[in-house]
């Protein structure tokens, strides 16, 4: 048993060490605050009830990613969460695309935030989905276009969605939470951010209405405190742990130990980004509550077979 304390104990330091390189020691030490009982907005609630099958980029290995045909064929496929990702353009619009630029996805190049609505509106979406390296491009001129976040809510409005701000523009949190404001969705929106301080913001800017899950610095302060086993004490402001199950290639932080004390605080996990059949049935079984994948069609399969 000393062992093992000593041996989670550096582990727990090594976590703090590598949120450290992630996202600074104010990222590292984000959860730490959290120690103390601050009465906390109750309005918004983890999504304990949502399907496990979370489309990643609304299904990036079946159609192309963050479009409204590819959310389409993935709640097609069985997903049952469309999960995306959201920067600003330059007139302040919400639009879905993952990267800063619009080059990899679409026949277009240049800064997302430099462009118009308009601008974004005229690329091709489908230009570079393939399936077959580069045999076929079969969504190519097709009328795939990038889509705002409104439009998403509007076309899917039974859906739950679960949006990553991918910018540190200190707009963009209001601008998310006008959205989904007005879309009337924060029951079925859960936000969340890599870094630290954009989702403190968007939590300020929603006052806790809408769900969120942790940032990096923040799962890597829950994963800290667990280790050393005082994740009792803390008072997260946040419903949804979200990361990848091995964190900087070395620290392995989801294990069945990881779920169990976020279930403890009445907290979901949800590992991204799962592909393979063998792997998904692995972290089932440690009894996460989603797997985000580019494959829901896969996923489905699965759960299809899955022991209710």
């Amino acid at each position: 048993m000393v062992a093992d304390n000593i041996w989670e104990l550096r582990l727990g330091v090594g976590s703090l060490l590598l949120g450290m390189l992630a996202g600074g020691l104010g990222g590292a030490l984000a959860g730490f605050y959290l120690l103390r009982r601050d009465k906390l907005d109750k309005e918004a609630r983890p999504p304990k009830d949502w399907p496990v099958n979370i489309a990643h980029r609304g299904g990036a290995g079946i159609a192309p990613e963050n479009t409204l045909v590819g959310f389409r064929e993935s709640l097609q496929a069985g997903a049952g969460v469309l999960e995306l990702d959201v920067h600003l353009t330059a007139d302040g619009h919400v639009v879905v695309i993952h990267d800063d630029t619009v080059d990899r996805t679409t026949d277009g190049a240049g800064l997302v935030r430099e462009m118009t609505l308009r601008e974004v509106k005229r690329l091709d979406a489908g230009y570079r989905f393939t399936q077959d390296s580069g045999e076929t491009y079969p969504y190519r001129a097709q009328g795939v276009i990038v889509p705002t976040l409104e439009e998403v809510y509007r076309e899917f409005p039974n859906v739950p969605v679960n949006v990553e701000i991918k910018e540190a523009r200190p707009d963009i949190e209001q601008a998310v939470w006008k959205v989904i404001e007005e879309a009337e969705a924060a029951g079925r929106t859960l936000v969340v951010s890599e870094t630290t301080p954009v989702i403190r913001r968007f939590r300020k800017a929603s006052s806790g209405r809408v769900a969120t899950a942790s940032s990096v610095g923040e799962l890597v302060a829950f994963d800290l405190l667990r280790r050393l086993r005082l994740s009792k004490l803390l008072r997260s402001p946040y419903q949804a742990l979200q990361g990848p199950e091995v964190y900087g290639g070395i620290l392995h932080v989801v294990t069945p130990r990881f779920v169990r004390a976020a279930h403890e605080q009445g907290l979901r996990v949800d590992v991204w980004t799962i592909n393979s059949e063998p792997d998904m049935r692995r972290l089932l079984a440690f009894g996460v509550d989603g797997i985000m994948t580019d494959r829901p069609d896969v996923l489905a399969q699965v759960l299809d077979g899955a022991p209710q």
